[in-house]
């Protein structure tokens, strides 16, 4: 009896201490300040400033009282943490730090479907650089065929192990999920030692896939209006510059809400160009040359082919963030398999009936190779989306830049590009444009879509696609690993390390040599 009345004397003191404590820090959160536990302070560090991206599943929920008996006090507002398996509600009151959080992890907006992450995956790996892949048959032949299929069934598996390494087993044995992001699981790879390093690698490598792809939009759209206007008096450099001179509000872009209305409607339109294509294709399947699709492969130009393969499947760096906004992840695996096995059958067969349609005569950009009647109709519809599509890699790749580099606390580089009001100083804005001006230099110095596409593939696509998950799997999951998901891994690794490096080095000579060619000119 007296051990019972000891007990629940404990129980209240203890009830009444976390009110006080609850009460107090409400106070703090409505003045603006929070009051740092240690569980919040391990919250904040996995609270990564540099991408918006790797900030998804980070969520703010009530303190729940300890035992849970019957009839305990709720807890009191501000008395909050963060909860690493996304299960808890936002708090009503959150701190400033807090709040960005959920905000920018999506919180309170309704879970998506497997259909509707299928649909992004697909958004993703079924753009419009899909109209380069009869320009690597070109150089690959049959081989190219088998890498299209090998390449999907590589970034299926390494999107599904880079998702397992977002979870690990509990004291329970439950799978839980510990980690947000490629940027998470990159730090718990390289920690102790290096705790920062690899979220680091993975957002420098993020950054130049998103800035090499904002140039690809400018080449791509200089390249198809020239084709399309042979006749005019503008070279390709000039329409260059002109689709630049439309790009550049981009740098007054607070928000994508504008630019997002129109990506449903750009990414049906180029399905329906992908379906003229074919349609045209299989117009001429009487003159289709066979012969010419070889079994021998091009030694110099078929490592381009590669980074233009592997560059078109890229999807893996949104896949956590994608994954933890399911309302059931455990289809996940199920939504890869069939978003990558339509991909495939898409791809292949779109690169096999262009490439048969024009065999040798196959440009960088197959619809250059269309009728003149046509060739102007779709292409224009091509730059329209390419134009529309820019907005969005380049908010991103400013974004982790600002933050990397203008806003990342104590760490930051520079001084903060953004006013105490909330407004973009006139320097950060000089800084924006810059950025447009060097997509366009670089369009304008290297007008090449396939070798620009090969590099970018090659380096940051096959990194952050084969290299990065196997080794990560490898590195966190190694000790439940069967024998044969370590074979996988191992060998994904050095075939894509084999690849990446020949596709570099031959891009890299082609980029060089018409760098060169340019400049004489």
């Amino acid at each position: 009896m007296a051990t019972l009345l000891r007990s629940k004397l404990s129980n209240v003191a203890t009830s009444v201490s976390n009110k006080s404590q609850a009460k107090m820090s409400g106070v703090f959160a409505r003045m603006g300040f929070q009051a740092a536990t240690d569980e919040e302070a391990v919250g904040f560090a996995h609270c990564d400033d540099l991408d918006m991206e790797h900030r998804q599943g980070l969520q703010m929920d009530i303190l729940k009282s300890d035992g849970g008996d019957e009839g305990a006090e709720p807890p009191l507002e501000g008395d909050i943490h963060y909860q690493r398996d996304g299960t808890g509600p936002l708090p009503p009151s959150a701190s400033k730090e807090g709040g960005v959080c959920a905000e920018l992890s999506g919180q309170g907006k309704p879970k998506i479907t497997a259909w509707e992450a299928g649909w992004n995956v697909t958004n993703a790996i079924q753009g419009m650089f899909v109209l380069g892949l009869p320009y690597a048959i070109l150089h690959g032949g049959y081989l190219g065929l088998f890498l299209i299929i090998f390449a999907a069934v590589v970034c299926c598996y390494t999107g599904k192990i880079l998702i397992a390494c977002l979870y690990e087993e509990n004291e329970d044995g439950e799978i839980v999920r510990v980690r947000d992001s490629y940027v998470d699981i990159a730090n718990a790879c390289c920690a102790p030692r290096f705790p920062t390093l690899g979220g680091r690698i993975v957002n420098v490598a993020q950054i130049i896939e998103l800035v090499m792809t904002c140039i690809l939009y400018v080449v791509v759209s200089g390249n198809l209006m020239y084709n399309s206007f042979p006749n005019l008096p503008v070279s390709q450099k000039s329409w260059s510059i002109i689709a630049t001179a439309v790009l550049l509000p981009c740098a007054f872009l607070k928000n994508l809400k504008a630019v997002s209305k129109f990506s449903l409607l750009c990414t049906l339109a180029h399905f329906v160009i992908n379906i003229l294509v074919i349609a045209y294709c299989l117009s001429r399947a009487r003159d289709w040359a066979w012969d010419k699709v070889k079994f021998y492969i091009d030694v110099k130009k078929f490592p381009i082919s590669i980074g233009i393969i592997v560059f078109s499947y890229t999807s893996q760096i949104f896949l956590p963030s994608l994954e933890g906004n399911m309302q059931n992840p455990k289809e996940f695996h199920c939504m890869m398999n069939w978003t990558h096995i339509a991909a495939c059958i898409l791809k292949g067969l779109f690169a096999l009936v262009a490439y048969l349609t024009w065999a040798d005569e196959t440009k960088e950009v197959i619809t250059d190779n269309l009728p003149s009647t046509i060739r102007a109709v779709v292409n224009i519809f091509l730059v329209a989306k390419a134009l529309l599509s820019y907005p969005l890699p380049f908010f991103a790749a400013v974004e982790v830049l600002e933050r990397s580099l203008f806003q990342d606390g104590n760490r930051a580089f520079f001084p903060n590009c953004y006013g105490g009001d909330g407004r973009l100083k006139s320097w950060g804005l000089t800084l924006r444009c810059a950025l447009v001006v060097f997509t366009l230099l670089m369009a304008i110095y290297v007008p090449h879509f396939a070798l620009l596409m090969g590099l970018t593939g090659s380096l940051t696509g096959a990194g952050l696609c084969f290299l990065l998950p196997s080794l990560f799997h490898l590195k966190l999951l190694w000790r439940k690993l069967l024998w044969h998901h370590v074979f996988f891994d191992v060998a994904i690794f050095v075939i894509g390390g084999i690849c990446s490096v020949s596709g570099f080095i031959h891009s890299l000579e082609g980029l060089i040599e018409a760098f060169r060619t340019n400049a004489e000119d």
